[in-house]
């Protein structure tokens, strides 16, 4: 394996075995397969161990992805902090010129993304993506994002330049839940989409006259796209894609372009969706879950009117953000969704055949997980939950 330096507060590697966990639900959907252990031979699938090295802890990391073309991981941080991972030296860097934010509850920093068209040997200047929570009149606040420069003078400094609020979720509503914010851009670098939850206020989620409970599609300015489905509707009707989500913690597009999200449902009823055009999923009329009171939801049945999921989770997976594996260092797992798990405390491998899947495997983590990135050599960095949250180098045991 790859030696690659260990920061202070760090473990020794350990393994990590495979386990099933609950019995997903749904179209094309099977129970977990159980891991085979050990190592793989030419044309298996691997589902054994992890080998394990702790890269340092964060407070309450949120998301991370790699700045392009290099093996330089950013973090961001709820509390509205950042930093710069070194994954070949251990070095960490602060990021400054970061947004002030609404922190509190399930609110703060977010997601962070870049354009991978962007990719360079140093790691010089990027455009950046950023989403956070911004407080707004009264006691209510919405999710944001915005767009800047990534602009490194070295290594050990980096700061955030020109960032300007691009999109903001509408309407700003009390509480401080569900905010969603994970953002994506299409392969071709021409839209963006951004994840809008329905703010814990269910029936907003209908109402297409706002964004929340939607995914927007958006040109890389923040505006509204061409050929969105409410196009004539003005705004901010002109930027939904597609509505009727809940809290959506994870979208990616696969190998083949089509967008994935993974929500979040209340008792039971988290989905995996393959996102469409003009789709309504049905969120708080159809859910295979329950309300929190014990109150029934009507389940998501054919003719219904509503776009039904690929894979339900009851109990629940608690998905925070998910990846397509592209690499080749898990032998068998390219264009498999991994996903990890905040109270399942696992990471979850999604087997994709086209518009169907299926959970095939289950790692048991112990702490609930809450970011994943593929790093260049297809080792997947993942991030555990909440204060002390650690950076944790999987690479097969």
């Amino acid at each position: 394996m790859k030696k690659i330096a260990i920061l202070a507060a760090s473990l020794s590697p350990l393994l990590l075995a495979a386990s099933c966990g609950s019995t997903p639900s749904g179209n094309n959907s099977v129970a977990p397969a159980p891991a085979t252990g050990g190592g793989t031979a030419a044309g298996e699938t691997f589902d054994g161990e992890f080998a394990v090295t702790a890269h340092g802890s964060f407070d309450e990391p949120w998301a991370n992805a790699f700045v392009p073309g290099t093996p330089m991981l950013f973090i961001t941080e709820k509390p509205g902090t950042a930093k710069i991972v070194d994954t070949r030296t251990g070095n960490v860097t602060n990021v400054t010129g970061l947004p002030r934010v609404d922190y509190g509850g399930q609110g703060g920093l977010g997601d962070v993304a870049f354009l991978p068209s962007q990719a360079a040997d140093t790691i010089g200047t990027r455009t950046i993506y950023l989403s956070w929570v911004e407080a707004g009149e009264g006691d209510t606040r919405g999710a944001v994002v915005g767009r800047g420069n990534l602009v490194c003078s070295a290594s050990n400094n980096c700061a955030v330049q020109g960032l300007d609020i691009i999109w903001r979720q509408q309407p700003k509503v009390g509480g401080r839940g569900h905010y969603s914010h994970r953002i994506a851009f299409s392969p071709d670098e021409r839209y963006m989409f951004v994840a809008s939850g329905e703010r814990q206020k269910q029936t907003p989620a209908q109402d297409t006259s706002n964004t929340l409970g939607t995914i927007v599609r958006l040109n890389l300015d923040g505006t509204a796209a061409a050929g969105n489905p409410l196009a004539d509707r003005g705004s901010p009707s002109d930027q939904i894609w597609s509505w009727g989500h809940r809290n959506i913690l994870g979208l990616a597009f696969d190998g083949e372009g089509r967008l994935w999200e993974v929500e979040h449902g209340p008792a039971g009823g988290d989905e995996l969706n393959l996102v469409k055009k003009g789709a309504n999923y049905g969120w708080p009329e159809r859910s295979n879950g329950d309300n929190y009171d014990g109150s029934n939801i009507p389940d998501h049945a054919p003719g219904d009117g509503f776009e039904k999921f690929v894979i339900n989770w009851t109990p629940v997976s608690t998905p925070a953000d998910m990846v397509f594996y592209s690499g080749d260092l898990f032998r068998g797992w390219k264009g498999d969704i991994i996903l990890p798990g905040l109270k399942t405390q696992a990471l979850l491998r999604i087997e994709v055949d086209g518009t169907e899947a299926r959970e095939a495997a289950r790692f048991d983590m112990s702490k609930r997980m809450r970011a994943v990135a593929e790093g260049p050599d297809g080792a997947l960095w993942a991030l555990e939950d909440g204060q002390g949250g650690r950076l944790l180098e999987l690479r097969p045991g």
